[in-house]
């Protein structure tokens, strides 16, 4: 995951304008007054754990920059083509924020051209009062190693003396500890943009607006943004939200953060198509829409979660185009939910006052407010209660001002949103106990910080992952903000969970890598028998891509082989546009198979695997909503076929599983390679009683391709180009 350094150019000089920090501003000594004391003699560095550097993409503060590209942040970036340059004077210096307090052992210095002939290695448990743990009056440059010994929370390089007329300037600053102790909390990075509700509309509308021109219609490039708003209201603004781009309150509950004006999803840049409008969130906001209703025209992978609407929900775009989503979760809209064109949408544990139409596959589970069940004539499915649910970790500030995660509790038989009587039950967990990390940290650092204990939250961007991230420890919270992509190098599984109680994942994007994967998540290892009823472990908006961003490999996207586990809100994807696109260039057999007895899902999007889309081992499983399309480009009947009959099911419940139970299920084909192709069916069963199947449908799009029937040899065929849906009430 560290990425290729730039080799630093020998001799380049600093540019001459200044921009001096004073010292006072960011609440540090002032240059004047920093004690110095004594040098000491460099430390044995006994026990230095030298593989893990504690420094990087910490909070840095520094007494001045030469210009505003040359930051202290470049210094702790693990990025050796970056630096931090300071004015042309003495005394200058750089201070890491470490986090905790903590044993520190060796200390880097890679020196650009303009280094300190005199300097200090100072330590602070305060950022205040320094000590003096190493010094030198003959600092040579380059890259220096210093073993030393000190303890604190901040390691400041003071200079004294320059050794060229110029200022002092870092490629990067590394700090290592005994025992290699790594800290939590720190910089959520420069991807997370934070509103405050006393920075005025014209400037926030601003700042929405750029991010939303680049993301717009990027819908594969690696830019990747949070947009978080502080407790407060806010008023006249309008935050477009495109790929990549998450909105976020950051108050306990939802009605923390009030937004007077809109939150809003169109699709202008696929000409009102919104087929596309994949990858994106809103969340833990209220909402009072300038128009009366909140437009949220989406496709797959973009959660409503935890959304108060004062009015109207919108589902389709101002066009009334096709909308091919979706998923809310823990909301409440007052007025009517509109699908208008939207196919297929899921909504659980929530409340709404109504909906005015249905198009294919409309399911609600724990929704007061939602029609119900009619299916097919209206095509409303509606259970009354979610068996089992819970919402996903979320970001928020507490009384101080201070970061925290809450991890909202376990429901059962649960209807409406969580935060409707009270705030959420559930625990909160500090900022400073996870590891919070950036692009660039490597696999082995991650894995370090969480056999020490802590949890992990990624920030947005691209990780390379080069090996398999481990998660061993009960109940560890792994969430990611602003569609964090992880992409496997080399053909590595990613990451893998053992077989522990209550793991939460949440808000994570795994992409294919070129050499192929056998599995991109294993939740527990196979053969896991222990079980987990009372604390699962939970994957949640977690969404798997195969090729579209470029070549991507993977035999299977998610094995569950845990015992109880939840999955709520998937989307995998083998891509079926964008690049490196092809039947034999984006391989990938399944998007899950769960083994596990007892896992429940809600919200499965499964895409155009090109075998058995979800394989379901477990007993006792329930599956409620499921939205697939079969691959669009087999070549040739002949080419895809299995069993004796052509093609491969949707959704297949192994022959050896004695209860399962699923509802709201729909399957649809647009075989574009070759038309003539008849799948043998969608759905794939024992026929035996405890095996039951709830409100089925098929549909083929156009009539390019049929399915002949809709599960086993039951129901009939879907084609021709009126694209009517085929629908089954019950199996058997």
């Amino acid at each position: 995951m560290t990425p290729i350094p730039r080799t630093p150019t020998p001799g380049r000089r600093p540019r001459r304008a200044l921009v001096l920090v004073a010292a006072a501003l960011l609440g540090a000594t002032p240059l004047a007054a920093a004690p110095v004391g004594p040098a000491e003699p460099a430390a044995a560095a006994t026990g230095c754990d030298t593989g893990a550097n504690v420094a990087l993409n910490r909070p840095v503060t520094v007494s001045s920059t030469e210009n505003g590209g040359l930051t202290g942040a470049n210094a702790v970036d693990g990025n050796t083509g970056t630096r931090w340059s300071s004015a042309f004077s003495d005394p200058q210096w750089i201070t890491i924020d470490l986090g905790s307090s903590m044993p520190i052992c060796q200390v880097t210095l890679n020196w650009e051209a303009a280094y300190a002939r005199a300097y200090q290695i100072q330590t602070s448990t305060d950022g205040s009062g320094w000590t003096t743990v190493w010094s030198t009056t003959a600092g040579g440059g380059g890259t220096q190693t210093i073993d030393l010994a000190g303890t604190g929370r901040y390691v400041r390089m003071y200079g004294t003396q320059r050794a060229t007329p110029y200022g002092y300037s870092l490629w990067e600053f590394a700090v290592r500890t005994t025992g290699g102790a790594i800290p939590g909390g720190g910089s959520l990075g420069p991807n997370v943009i934070t509103f405050d509700p006393s920075m005025s509309s014209a400037a926030i509308q601003g700042q929405l607006d750029t991010v939303f021109r680049s993301q717009e219609a990027n819908q594969f490039g690696s830019q990747r943004y949070a947009l978080l708003f502080k407790p407060g209201d806010y008023s006249g603004i309008n935050a477009q939200i495109g790929f990549y781009t998450s909105i976020m309150g950051l108050g306990r509950n939802p009605d923390d953060v009030r937004i007077h004006g809109d939150i809003t999803v169109d699709a202008g840049w696929f000409n009102g198509n919104a087929t596309q409008n994949f990858w994106r969130s809103a969340s833990n906001m209220e909402v009072f829409p300038s128009a009366g209703f909140t437009r949220w025209a989406v496709a797959q992978a973009a959660p409503f979660r935890r959304m108060d609407i004062q009015g109207n929900l919108n589902l389709a775009p101002a066009s009334y185009g096709w909308a091919s989503g979706g998923y809310i979760a823990d909301s409440r809209v007052t007025g009517t939910v509109q699908p208008y064109s939207q196919q297929q949408w899921y909504t659980r544990d929530s409340t709404v006052g109504g909906y005015s139409n249905a198009v294919w596959n409309v399911v609600n589970s724990g929704v007061p407010g939602a029609p119900a069940t009619s299916f097919p004539n209206p095509p409303y499915t509606t259970l009354a209660q979610t068996p089992v649910s819970r919402d996903v970790p979320y970001l928020y500030l507490d009384s101080a001002g201070a970061y925290q995660v809450f991890v909202p509790a376990l429901r059962t038989n649960a209807a409406g949103p969580s935060w409707q009587n009270g705030p959420t039950p559930g625990t909160s967990i500090p900022l400073s106990r996870f590891y919070v990390a950036h692009p660039g940290d490597s696999a082995a650092t991650i894995n370090a910080a969480l056999a020490q204990g802590l949890n992990l939250l990624f920030t947005p961007g691209v990780y390379p992952v080069e090996g398999t991230i481990t998660v061993n420890r009960a109940d560890t919270v792994v969430l990611g903000i602003g569609y964090p992509t992880l992409i496997p190098q080399n053909g590595v599984v990613p990451m893998s969970v053992a077989d522990v109680d209550g793991v939460r994942l949440a808000g994570l994007l795994f992409d294919a890598g070129p050499v192929n994967s056998p599995v991109l998540l294993q939740v527990g290892p196979a053969g896991a028998a222990a079980g987990h009823a009372a604390d699962p472990t939970s994957v949640q908006d977690v969404f798997f891509r195969i090729g579209g961003a470029g070549v991507g490999k993977a035999t299977t996207s998610l094995v569950v082989n845990q015992r109880d586990a939840l999955i709520d809100h998937i989307w995998a994807w083998r891509a079926d546009h964008g690049s490196g696109v092809g039947w034999t260039s984006n391989t990938a057999d399944t998007g899950l198979i769960v083994n596990g007895d007892n896992v429940t899902a809600e919200g499965l999007f499964v895409e155009h695997y090109q075998k058995a889309e979800v394989i379901w081992n477990g007993n006792n499983g329930r599956e409620i909503f499921f939205q697939n399309e079969l691959p669009y480009d087999p070549p040739s009947a002949a080419a895809w076929s299995s069993g004796g009959h052509t093609g491969y099911p949707a959704f297949s419940v192994a022959g050896s599983v004695t209860s399962f139970e699923g509802w709201g299920m729909g399957s649809y084909c647009n075989f574009t390679a070759d038309p003539s192709i008849a799948a043998y069916h969608a759905f794939e069963a024992p026929a035996r009683s405890g095996v039951r199947f709830h409100d089925l449908l098929t549909v083929s799009l156009g009539g390019v391709g049929s399915i002949v029937h809709v599960i086993n040899d039951t129901g009939a065929t879907a084609q021709g180009t009126a694209t009517v849906p085929v629908y089954l009430v019950s199996y058997p």
